[in-house]
């Protein structure tokens, strides 16, 4: 099957592909994480019950890091709150999603709104998130990510090799065609922080630039050949849920009712 509007991200964006998938990355064909874009820190995966759970921090932007360990370019279908992310529709396997290249890697920071734009996402108050708002809350808390590898076409017969020119050179149409698009700086966003004990949904945050450029993919299979699911809420609600254990709290000393009673009566000061 084909994608009919499968992205490449920026190559030039992508070049921390070859770094090797901190500890907390989720996945066997991509490696995902998720980063507080605030912090820069890469959010702890905690296994509960055979899911993997992130806490984030109400009002806090965050992205979606993907990196491809497959041996070949592969397909993203990428959705959270079950709102496909560049589409915004209700999340199905059969949309259009990323597509990256054998060891590249990406941050998918936003809801995709044109080739050269996304809206933030950021931890906020489930009534507050893009699903609640667009009539969809029933899947608020999840991020999911469809792998696909590409089906495989045999190459063309190899060309025989022209001989060089009488100068030595060839052209440098190839290479430079190859070249990479120049990542954009990204513009701060503001975010409502939620009450403490609210459940986490992801809001539709403000105008940043990210750039992307469309590709074909024919998918091998109809089915995604991995599907990633990591599950996210407050810190707070993980720990009240048991996800999180508690903070180990130092033990407090038993009152005494007579603290000052296990000596003599000492001596008077000394005249002087």
């Amino acid at each position: 099957m084909t994608s009919p509007r499968s992205l490449l991200l920026s190559a030039l964006a992508l070049a921390a592909a070859t770094l090797a998938a901190p500890a907390h990355a989720v996945g066997r064909l991509v490696d995902v994480q998720i980063i507080d874009r605030d912090s820069s820190a890469t959010l702890p995966v905690y296994q509960h019950r055979g899911e993997w759970w992130v806490a984030g921090r109400p009002g806090a932007r965050y992205a979606i890091q993907v990196r491809n360990a497959a041996p070949g370019r592969v397909l993203g279908v990428m959705a959270v709150d079950g709102v496909n992310v560049i589409s915004g529709d209700t999340a199905s396997w059969q949309q259009t999603g990323y597509v990256l290249s054998r060891g590249q890697s990406a941050q998918i920071t936003g809801w995709r709104k044109s080739d050269d734009e996304v809206a933030a996402f950021h931890f906020t108050a489930l009534p507050d998130s893009y699903a609640a708002r667009t009539g969809r809350p029933d899947d608020v808390g999840v991020i999911g990510v469809a792998v696909f590898r590409e089906r495989y076409v045999p190459p063309p017969p190899r060309a025989s090799v022209a001989p060089a020119p009488p100068n030595g050179r060839f052209s440098a149409e190839s290479a430079a065609s190859a070249a990479a698009a120049p990542a954009s700086p990204q513009a701060d966003a503001s975010a409502r922080a939620p009450a403490p004990d609210a459940r986490l949904g992801t809001g539709h945050g403000e105008r940043e630039t990210s750039y992307v450029t469309h590709t074909t993919f024919e998918r091998r299979g109809s089915r995604p050949d991995e599907v990633i699911t990591i599950r996210y809420d407050s810190r707070a609600n993980l720990i009240a849920a048991g996800i999180i254990a508690s903070p180990v709290q130092p033990p407090t000393p038993q009152p005494r009712p007579f603290p000052e009673s296990t000596r003599y009566v000492p001596d008077p000061p000394a005249w002087r």
